[in-house]
């Protein structure tokens, strides 16, 4: 009997995330249905992960979800070394699954996902280590998906023009914790902060990825918008302004910051 009812959990289970992923709802619905799922099939879990979390922050999540200890968090952060492997989306995972398994997972997702990106022919200057470091910045900087492009575009010009990229966003990483948030508003004593992920005070490219960007951004990455912009700023509605000059960018900022 208990094995007919543990089939028939597992059943269920199957027909919700195949009825979900097949007819292209909206992965978070797994997340809103978690709680008849996991009466369902109580040895699985629906964890959700968010796009543009750091690894701290992914640990977080999934912990918090399988119950995880301190330790089991820092060894699932440094499952890899490398921010931004740890793929993005809805997960369904065993309640007792290892914390090298969910990351071993979370990191061939990711594999698995970029091989799908559309590149250009152009590709061979990209590579992936580049294209993931510009994606986490699109993904933290980007009011959505409709101006990954562009931003990509903007901020490929500042590398191929030999600016410093100024992007606060490489800041907010530099100076997150645990104890005073991860992503914390930027002040103007911050452009001082002495890190190489500083783009404001250092040339290109912080030295590695800041987020765990979603396949919109890492797509931008690859396939930036043609633009002659150099400098972007989103106005209260998140709607962004872009300008060819900082004379420009200076008057967008009396406009719409001010």
């Amino acid at each position: 009997m208990k094995k007919y009812i543990l089939a028939i959990s597992s059943f269920f289970v199957l027909i919700i995330v195949f009825v979900v992923f097949y007819y292209q709802f909206d992965p978070s619905l797994l997340t809103r249905i978690s709680f008849y799922l996991n009466l369902a099939n109580p040895y699985m879990r629906i964890v959700q992960v968010e796009e543009g979390l750091r690894k701290e922050q992914v640990a977080e999540v999934v912990g918090g979800k399988l119950n995880w200890t301190e330790e089991e968090k820092k060894s699932f952060i440094n499952y890899t070394n490398i921010e931004g492997h740890y793929f993005p989306k809805t997960y369904l995972i065993y309640k007792d699954a290892e914390p090298s398994v969910v990351g071993a997972t979370m990191v061939n997702e990711y594999s698995k996902q970029v091989s799908k990106i559309k590149k250009p022919k152009s590709q061979h200057i990209i590579n992936e280590d580049t294209a993931l470091k510009i994606a986490s910045i699109i993904q933290r900087e980007a009011a959505g998906k409709v101006d990954m492009n562009l931003i990509s575009g903007i901020i490929w010009n500042r590398i191929f023009n030999g600016m410093k990229l100024q992007v606060d966003a490489t800041l907010q990483y530099a100076k997150g914790n645990e104890e005073n948030g991860w992503w914390g508003q930027v002040t103007p004593v911050d452009k001082k902060i002495k890190s190489s992920y500083n783009t404001y005070l250092y040339l290109g490219l912080p030295p590695g990825a800041i987020a765990n960007p979603g396949l919109a951004a890492i797509s931008a990455a690859y396939n930036p918008s043609k633009t002659d912009c150099l400098f972007y700023l989103h106005d209260s509605k998140r709607k962004i302004h872009c300008s060819k000059t900082y004379e420009q960018h200076k008057k967008n900022i009396d406009i719409y910051l001010k």
